[in-house]
């Protein structure tokens, strides 16, 4: 694996690119871009392509890659540019994607602007909570967890977090009936390490799941788009705004082993179904599903 660091006015931006160790027919590069999550988080994904090129990138502000615009919000056109321009420094022309979470709202963004960037796109789970029926809901839910996370700190936070994102169907009466989450019921501690700059649980991603997708733009890219849902996620939230976001595009859902996570390993808490997923995201991007 060789790391670099592509300069912009914006951002030093920090990407990965591991190569096939022999010689072969090369295929477009496989790019996997996430949001919060950098790339450590494509690691045991990205071994289960070694016939493949495959990049990774830490998106602005996280990880390695280091802001100098002055700004602390993730939004996805800003980081459609440095996907962009992160495309443009691999110099193999258009690239296959696999994009999860935040990563596939950024992805959709690329497709407006940079319809010739993307050869096919794997979109895993985008969060848009505007998309869903029950939008306003959705949008009260996830200020619920800001609200944990700036009165109590990151483990109250990441508390409300978890049981939003794990409430089955609409955000009803009976969701915001129930009492503020306990960390301790989650195996987290309770003490407040006074942080409150966490893109996920802060407002500094609300541009992310407030996006809505330029639709005329992305009908007229070439690209072709899967939009991915795991099937253990059908239910709660990030499967729900999966089928909005499917039917909002004209597309459907093309099911994928396990959860939101299902690409991780064991390193990052709830495992997912590696092995599995990675035999899936081969069969999508030969056309299969």
């Amino acid at each position: 694996m060789e790391t670099y660091t592509l300069e912009t006015a914006g951002a030093d931006l920090v990407y990965d690119v591991r190569r096939p160790s022999t010689a072969a027919h090369e295929r477009p590069p496989l790019l996997m871009i996430g949001q919060p999550m950098d790339a450590t988080g494509f690691a045991a994904l990205a071994a289960r392509f070694p016939e493949r090129t495959v990049a990774t990138y830490d998106p602005r502000g996280l990880g390695r890659s280091i802001r100098k615009d002055g700004r602390v919000d993730h939004r996805p056109e800003t980081q459609a540019e440095d996907v962009h321009a992160v495309i443009e420094a691999l110099g193999a022309g258009p690239v296959e994607m696999f994009a999860s979470s935040g990563g596939a709202v950024t992805a959709l963004a690329v497709l407006a602007a940079y319809p010739g960037d993307v050869t096919t796109l794997v979109a895993h789970e985008p969060p848009l909570i505007t998309l869903t029926p029950d939008g306003p809901a959705a949008v009260r839910a996830r200020a619920r967890v800001r609200e944990a996370y700036e009165k109590r700190g990151w483990e109250a936070g990441m508390a409300a977090f978890v049981t939003m994102t794990s409430w089955e169907g609409e955000f009803t009466d009976a969701y915001f009936a129930q009492p503020d989450a306990d960390p301790a019921a989650f195996g987290m501690p309770t003490e407040d390490d006074g942080s409150r700059d966490d893109p996920l649980l802060s407002d500094r991603s609300w541009a992310i799941s407030d996006y809505r997708p330029d639709v005329d733009a992305i009908a007229t890219a070439a690209t072709r788009l899967v939009i991915a849902v795991g099937e253990e996620s059908k239910d709660v939230q990030t499967g729900r705004t999966s089928v909005a976001t499917a039917e909002l595009l004209s597309r459907r859902v093309t099911t994928f082993p396990s959860h939101h996570g299902g690409f991780l390993d064991g390193e990052f808490g709830y495992p997912g179904k590696p092995d599995e997923f990675g035999h899936r995201l081969r069969e999508v991007l030969d056309g299969a599903g």
